[in-house]
């Protein structure tokens, strides 16, 4: 599907967003660890968060929408029950990792397989700590999806050093962890994102530059009511076209301020970015609030390598940024952009060339000069959702608009969207 879009030049109003999507899988997985009911508000409405559900429940789980909640029965420990197909996880790489800690716990096979995309993408992050702990994991086409899991003989307690700063993998870790006596400790060079540790109330130890977060089975979960903040992946879209059309002034209501997800805020700000933070409550250890952005100038800054594994998502659409941007912008230190849902390093680079930038192309990032030489183009989204959603906004803030390329996959993430952006628009 091509979808057109026009020049917006005014961007204002209020916006509300569905629930983060990495604090709703988390919410779902560990409430069906609980033995009995959890209520769920503002759930994410995404496709993958929809996966999470349909796996949940081929293993068992129960679960309700009730107005404007879920309510999930969870199953107790090792509760669930042996799924009679593979469990689909379909693009959500999330569901994937997540959903294989916990399974590796469990007694009885499974096996997860995903879409072409997911099939894709590296497993064998998350199979070498599973297997450390006693997991057997056979999987297809050199760590790959599918991974068939076998129960264990023996499950045990480990301390396992990410070599991959990695949110997904440290999860998956202090899920499998919740199922034993003894700690299992995750430990990572880079802060990555916290939910999981948030979400369950672990003890966290910083020191010597390393962050270490343990678990066992006394921090096994019990019911409870879940509010889940708007997903601030989801806004920075908006953020960004309100910082570069004239004449705008947009709120973004009660999304996930957590300090593990604002950084990409604070390049912006950093950049010239006019964004007001207005913290407003605390909701299960994740923090939520307001955000008041008004157009800007923006000029470039470095990016610190340090902070890539906390703005990972966000860079195609802070790429759109830079390019509007006063000076030069360049990232480094993001390889990791080439496993996600597609090559996203050479997806940005792609369209940016269409445009007569000058770009260049690194193995573990880009550089961006020049000015914009063409104003239409047709984009390419490579079935990526975050890719299609940067280059929705990057169309509407040319001349004569733009063009995108199989934007449905926008519904990965944010089906709403395209609802979002008109409602806001001038």
């Amino acid at each position: 599907m091509v979808q057109s879009f026009q020049k917006i030049n005014k961007v204002s109003g209020t916006v509300s967003l569905a629930g983060d999507k990495s604090i709703s899988h988390r919410a779902l997985l560990i409430s069906s660890l609980a033995d009995g009911k959890s209520y769920i508000k503002n759930l994410s409405d995404s496709d993958d968060v929809k996966s999470t559900i349909n796996c949940l429940k081929s293993l068992g789980i129960e679960i309700e929408q009730n107005k404007n909640e879920l309510i999930v029965f969870g199953r107790g420990f090792r509760g669930y029950k042996q799924p009679l197909n593979a469990l689909n996880c379909g693009n959500s790489g999330t569901t994937a990792r997540l959903l294989a800690g916990i399974l590796s716990a469990q007694t009885f096979e499974s096996i997860i397989v995903g879409d072409i995309s997911l099939s894709s993408r590296p497993m064998k992050r998350i199979i070498d700590p599973l297997t450390q702990m006693g997991s057997k994991i056979s999987s297809a086409n050199e760590g790959r999806l599918p991974l068939h899991i076998f129960p264990a003989e023996s499950f045990r307690a480990i301390k396992y050093n990410l070599p991959v700063p990695s949110a997904q993998v440290k999860s998956a870790i202090l899920l499998a962890g919740l199922h034993l006596d003894n700690e299992t400790a995750a430990i990572e060079s880079q802060q990555t994102r916290n939910h999981t540790e948030n979400l369950l109330d672990l003890n966290i130890i910083k020191e010597e530059g390393r962050i270490t977060s343990s678990v066992s089975r006394r921090n096994y979960p019990k019911p409870k009511e879940y509010f889940i903040p708007g997903d601030i992946s989801s806004a920075m879209f908006f953020i960004v076209l309100a910082l570069l059309v004239k004449n705008s002034e947009l709120s973004i209501k009660d999304v996930s301020l957590n300090s593990t997800r604002i950084e990409c805020l604070k390049l912006l700000i950093r950049m010239g970015g006019n964004i007001q933070i207005e913290e407003k409550g605390l909701s299960n250890n994740e923090v939520y609030g307001n955000l008041h952005v008004r157009s800007s100038q923006l000029s470039n800054v470095k990016i610190d390598k340090q902070i890539i594994p906390l703005i990972i998502d966000e860079i195609p659409i802070l790429a759109v940024a830079g390019v509007f941007a006063d000076g030069d912008f360049e990232l480094r230190g993001a390889s990791e952009l080439r496993v996600k849902e597609s090559d996203r390093i050479k997806a940005i680079c792609a369209n940016f060339f269409k445009l007569g930038l000058a770009v260049e192309e690194f193995e573990d990032g880009f550089g961006i000069s020049g000015s914009i030489k063409k104003q239409f183009e047709l984009f390419n989204s490579y079935g990526d959702h975050r890719i299609s959603m940067a280059f929705t906004i990057l169309s509407s803030l040319l001349q004569n608009g733009g063009k995108v390329e199989g934007f449905e996959c926008v519904s990965v993430s944010n089906p709403e969207f395209l609802k979002q952006l008109k409602t806001i628009s001038g």
